[in-house]
C-alpha cells in the first residue's frame, strides 16, 4: 500500500527519486536533500531490473506515475524498503502538460515535486494484489461474455442477410439450437 509521508519521515530521508515508467523501461533521477541531481539512469522494467538498480542502494522516497505497471512496481519497491508515492498525472499539470516532455525530465519533475511536498503529486493508493487479481478475473469474464454475445449477434445477422432466421434461445444453448439450421448461402 502506498503511504504519503509526514514531515518527520522527510527529515530522515536524504534522497528523492523520480521514476518515469514506460512500457519496457524506466528512467530515474535521484535528487539530494538540497535538490541537486546526484544520479540518473535507465532500467529494464522487470522485477530483476528494479532489484538490480534499487536493491543495491539505501531505500529512499520514490515517486512514480500511475499506469499499467505502477501497481506491481510500487509493491516491488515497497518490498525493497522504499517509501513509494504514486502520482496521479491527470491532477499534476506539470507532468501531463509540461512544455518539454521526455522521460528524464518527467522523472526529475516527479522527484522535485516529491521533495517539495508529496501532496502536490495528488497520490493514489493501488488496490491490493488480491483485489487486483479478483478484478482482472471479473474483467476477463466480462470480455468473454461480450465476445460470445458479439459472435452470436454476427451469426444471426449473417443468416438474416441471407434470408433466414435462427431460433430464439439462450447463449448457452445457441450452438445446439442452430446446428443444422444455417442456410447454405449464409
Amino acid at each position: 500500500m502506498t503511504k504519503v509521508s509526514t514531515m518527520t519521515d522527510r527529515a530522515a530521508t536524504t534522497d528523492f527519486i523520480g521514476l518515469d515508467l514506460s512500457d519496457k523501461t524506466g528512467t530515474y533521477v535521484v535528487l539530494s536533500a538540497e535538490g541537486q541531481v546526484v544520479g540518473d539512469g535507465k532500467l529494464r522494467l522487470t522485477s530483476a531490473g528494479i532489484s538490480k538498480v534499487f536493491a543495491a542502494r539505501p531505500p529512499a522516497r520514490i515517486a512514480i506515475e500511475v499506469g499499467g505497471h505502477s501497481p506491481w512496481v510500487s509493491r516491488a519497491l515497497t518490498q525493497l524498503g522504499y517509501e513509494v508515492t504514486v502520482a496521479n498525472p491527470r491532477q499534476v499539470k506539470l507532468i501531463s502538460h509540461g512544455p518539454k516532455k521526455n522521460d528524464k525530465l518527467d522523472a526529475e519533475n516527479l522527484a522535485r515535486l516529491l521533495r517539495l511536498d508529496p501532496i502536490l503529486l495528488r497520490p493514489i493508493c493501488h488496490r491490493s494484489e488480491t483485489a487486483q487479481a479478483d478484478l482482472a478475473l471479473l474483467r476477463s469474464r466480462d470480455a468473454v461474455v461480450r465476445a460470445r454475445t458479439r459472435l452470436i449477434n454476427s451469426a444471426r445477422s449473417m443468416v438474416k442477410a441471407a434470408g433466414g432466421r435462427l431460433p430464439k434461445c439462450s447463449a448457452d444453448s445457441f450452438h445446439h439450437k442452430v446446428q443444422g439450421r444455417l442456410p447454405e448461402n449464409a
